[in-house]
């Protein structure tokens, strides 16, 4: 994406006609919707399928989503629906007490979903979490994570630094950064008691 929106931010502006905010939307979560069609061993066309209706039935709900954080839940959900519908389809009457539902997908398929949704979370956290911090801690932490890695020599001409503080300086722009609502609400649930990992994908119906 060309900039760095936040979720609230997109689904408002695509709520409000804005293509390019609707297209950042698909860009963000299309690889979350087309991993949850690959457990599902769908193919190529059924996958564009299920995708083209997942997108469809966003575009109907956006005008009653409140709470934009719950996206990637919802588009997780519906995504396995329409998949169970697609294996439904292909197999036939006979095969109803056998679909892979959302509540009798395998158990280790159901474990990949939880991951490929928290991984769309985390990412979606630190992405809004970075918005949030002081431009030049958004500047140090976007060179830091370069690959291959930046040396501090060339950081501290970039941002016009001494070598010796940029350490420091990554240190107090972390601490900014595990503050933030956004990334201390991820920490704490992993640290719960069955943390992220062990959520309930099918328990999110809505994105409301």
């Amino acid at each position: 994406m060309s900039e760095d929106r936040s979720v609230t931010d997109l689904v408002a502006r695509a709520r409000n006609g804005d293509k390019r905010a609707w297209d950042d939307l698909v860009e963000r979560y299309a690889p979350l919707v087309w991993s949850i069609c690959r457990r599902h061993y769908l193919s190529d066309a059924d996958a564009g399928d299920v995708q083209q209706n997942v997108w469809l039935q966003l575009v109907s709900q956006l005008d009653k989503i409140r709470n934009p954080a719950a996206l990637p839940g919802w588009l997780a959900t519906t995504t396995r629906r329409e998949c169970g519908r697609v294996v439904r389809a292909a197999r036939g009457p006979l095969a109803a007490g056998h679909v892979l539902d959302a509540e009798i997908i395998p158990h280790q398929h159901a474990e990949m979903v939880d991951q490929e949704l928290l991984t769309a979370e985390r990412h979606v956290a630190l992405r809004e979490a970075l918005t949030r911090l002081p431009p030049c801690c958004q500047q140090l932490i976007n060179m830091l994570i370069q690959d291959p890695p930046v040396p501090y020599a060339q950081i501290s001409v970039a941002l016009n630094v001494p070598v010796g503080s940029i350490g420091p300086r990554r240190s107090r722009c972390l601490d900014k950064l595990r503050n933030d609502p956004a990334i201390a609400a991820l920490i704490n649930d992993e640290a719960a008691p069955g943390g992220l990992s062990g959520r309930s994908l099918h328990r999110q119906h809505s994105p409301d």
